[in-house]
């Protein structure tokens, strides 16, 4: 007969630094934008395979084709929210729609107010990164980040938006909002990459 599994080892496995959230805290930084159906446009542009600009409506962008992702959200305010079931558009099929040219590395996600943040491009084509339109089978709130939030659940969840709007393929690094604030460049919360001061060489432009 099988000995009983210790304590320490039916505890969820968190980041360092993190704790296990009940729920689903409110965190944003300014207002929560008004979605307007009929001016919601999402863009992909700069450096695309075909050198051109791609544009869905919000009824194109939410008939591409919908996958479900069961994947955590680590905050960088140190609460974890775990097996969490988001359901939208994986990034790949955005990159299949609208390829990046051969040389792109990286992608800045663009939000309202003019809110950014900046991938790696592999992080941005995981196969777990998705563009959410729903939680657990029920539409995103507002203050949540309806119609669209990227979620990269190898990330911190600051890197992926809120109220997305578009990407940016992009041939070189550059930092997006929180980052030119002194968050860490790549904010893997396995290695516990919260503020720029951690950052070593290769982890961020002109490292």
């Amino acid at each position: 007969m099988g000995q009983p599994e210790s304590r320490e080892a039916q505890q969820p496995q968190l980041p360092p630094g993190q704790r296990l959230q009940r729920g689903w805290p409110v965190t944003h930084y300014g207002p929560v934008p008004r979605f307007r159906p009929d001016r919601w446009e999402f863009r992909v542009f700069g450096a695309t395979a075909e050198q051109a600009k791609h544009t869905w409506t919000h009824d194109e962008f939410t008939a591409l084709p919908y996958t479900t992702v069961v994947a955590d959200l680590h905050c960088v305010t140190k609460f974890s929210m775990l097996d969490a079931e988001w359901g939208g558009v994986l990034a790949r099929t955005v990159a299949e729609a609208a390829p990046p040219a051969g040389h792109v590395t990286h992608v800045m996600v663009w939000a309202e107010y003019g809110f950014s943040s900046n991938l790696r491009l592999s992080d941005f084509l995981d196969e777990r990164t998705v563009f959410a339109t729903h939680k657990d089978g029920e539409l995103l709130t507002a203050e949540h980040g309806f119609p669209l939030r990227l979620i990269v659940p190898h990330l911190y969840a600051w890197k992926g938006p809120k109220w997305v709007r578009g990407i940016e393929y992009m041939t070189a690094d550059r930092r997006g909002f929180w980052e030119e604030r002194g968050y860490h460049n790549t904010g893997d919360p396995w290695r516990e990459q919260r503020y720029s001061y951690q950052e070593e060489p290769g982890d961020g432009p002109g490292l």
